[in-house]
């Protein structure tokens, strides 16, 4: 098990570049299997969780060629879905959570699939009931097919219907979509997730020969087709990096430039980082840091304190909130912080208590955090990587703080940041992997 070594309390400063968006790559990795021809993938992140499901993917028979700078050409022209029931599958798609999403294309190519249990961060309750019931809607059948826990989903015939999502849920709405794309008839999804990883989905899929109409919103009408092409598909930046650079730069008082962020797929990203006391600057498709010896929370407008909370897009994405919580450490002011989608989400904050923060953890789902105003610094401690993007705020935490922090099982932080240590060393910092 490898850790992280920092020395805190360095300035960082210069340019850094996001890298491809790690839950879009999972999502249009899987729809490769949804056609013979090749398709082309340029601005692939190198992270542990798309490096495993190409792994999968070439398990089950997908040709993979690594074309270098982060571009990919894969042809599924041969998959043998009896493969997805073999040990090392599901030893594979067992320790990511996007390996579910092969499912969908998996029925609507070949009229059979499995479905392992997904892996990912432990953050709470993640149900798959989502995906189940909308691909039952359009005729799927499951039954146990093995002691494993494996589910057998067949389907001889799929069908479009209209269907209402009891939650906007991406990957479930990712699996839904990829089935539907090859099913007779018209499909309706309402409440479907409309995050710019389902936007992206979908222009690819309509790019592959797919009808899709509605991208980008919550109601996708899809017109079933009976073959589906190949294609070329560019990743958009990650925006849950962007977000952490953002975050970081205030923490340690750093002036930093954030190249190519896709800054209009961002969404309200850059607000909530602003509603913080954080100066960020838009030029072009950069965002500027400048160097802020204080940032001051907002208060509403009734003069109560700021919450900063999660929800399906267009709000706050879930995966910042780790990020939003540790970059109120040092902000003049308190704010709420409310996570609500994962229960277990906020549990890393005793890690930033231990280094001095001053945070309540109010329950499983609200934190409040009073700010030092930069006034007082974290101290380096040890600690564990919970999940991957706890471990980036513990990552910041330690930077900003004095003296020399360790974190462990940073594999979890390496499942979705690419090379963040050398990168970060770039900039100035002084993480060394031991």
């Amino acid at each position: 098990m490898a850790s992280f070594r920092i020395e805190g309390g360095r300035t960082l400063g210069g340019e850094i570049t996001p890298q491809g968006a790690k839950n879009e790559a999972l999502q249009v990795l899987c729809a490769t299997a949804l056609t013979a021809g090749e398709v082309t993938m340029h601005n692939v992140p190198d992270i542990r969780d798309v490096n495993l499901l190409i792994e999968a993917l070439q398990f089950i028979g997908v040709e993979v060629v690594k074309l270098g700078g982060g571009s990919w050409k894969f042809s599924a022209a041969n998959l043998k879905p009896e493969l997805m029931l073999t040990e090392g599958f599901r030893k594979k798609a067992t320790a990511i959570r996007g390996s579910v999403m092969l499912v969908g294309p998996m029925l609507a190519r070949y009229g059979i699939s499995y479905m392992t249990r997904p892996g990912g961060d432990k953050i709470g309750r993640r149900r798959l009931d989502t995906h189940v019931v909308g691909l039952q809607s359009l005729g799927a059948q499951f039954s146990t097919c093995s002691d494993s826990g494996v589910y057998c989903v067949t389907a001889s015939d799929l069908r479009g219907a209209y269907m209402l999502l009891d939650e906007a849920s991406v990957t479930g709405t990712a699996n839904i979509v990829m089935a539907a794309v090859m099913a007779n008839g018209t499909t309706t999804i309402f409440n479907a997730a409309c995050e710019p990883y389902v936007t992206q989905l979908c222009r690819m899929l309509n790019k592959m020969g797919a009808h899709i109409s509605g991208v980008g919103s919550n109601l996708l009408t899809i017109e079933g087709v009976n073959e589906m092409h190949g294609c070329s598909h560019t990743l958009l930046p990650d925006m849950i990096e962007v977000g952490s650079f953002i975050g970081m730069a205030a923490m340690t008082k750093s002036a930093i430039t954030i190249r190519n962020t896709g800054y209009d797929d961002l969404g309200i990203i850059p607000e909530v980082f602003r509603r913080l006391g954080i100066i960020v600057q838009r030029q072009g498709d950069d965002i500027f840091i400048p160097t802020l010896d204080h940032y001051e929370v907002e208060s509403f407008m009734d003069g109560g304190i700021m919450t900063i909370s999660d929800a399906p897009w267009p709000g706050f994405t879930p995966d910042l909130i780790s990020i939003a919580l540790v970059t109120a450490v040092q902000a003049r002011g308190s704010v709420l912080i409310h996570q609500k989608m994962f229960e277990s989400r906020l549990f890393f904050t005793d890690k930033l208590i231990d280094m001095g923060a001053k945070i309540i953890l109010c329950d499983p789902h609200r934190a409040t955090v009073i700010g030092h105003d930069h006034e007082h610094r974290l101290r380096g401690i040890r600690m564990s990587s919970p999940d991957i993007r706890a471990g980036v705020a513990l990552l910041i935490a330690a930077l900003s703080a004095d003296g020399v922090s360790i974190i462990d099982n940073i594999e979890q932080i390496d499942r979705g940041y690419q090379n963040i240590d050398g990168r970060l060393n770039a900039l100035g910092a002084c993480i060394e992997r031991i």
